[in-house]
């Protein structure tokens, strides 16, 4: 389950925070414009969120990956960011 304080957390200049509760959250990155829906599976480990995305609104999410926190799941957005912006061949 995500905590207040780790969803108060989420960098609001970097995101647009769509919708947060204790099981998910949807963000654009305000970078990319890309959505990213993070679920919390409510199990331990490596498969505690599940980060799915999408490049556009009318687009349907993929998997993207899994990690172990919401903290790890941002910090994963934010590398696919950082890869889309400067190394993804057009």
């Amino acid at each position: 389950m995500f905590e207040i304080d780790e969803i108060k957390a989420i960098d609001s200049k970097y995101f647009n925070v769509i919708m947060a509760n204790e099981y998910d959250i949807t963000l654009m990155s305000r970078n990319t414009g890309h959505y990213w829906y993070v679920h919390c599976t409510g199990v331990s480990g490596d498969a505690a969120c599940i980060i799915f995305h999408k490049h556009r609104f009318s687009h349907p999410y993929h998997q993207h990956g899994r990690g172990n926190s919401l903290k790890q799941a941002i910090q994963s957005i934010q590398s696919h960011d950082r890869w889309q912006m400067n190394g993804r061949k057009k």
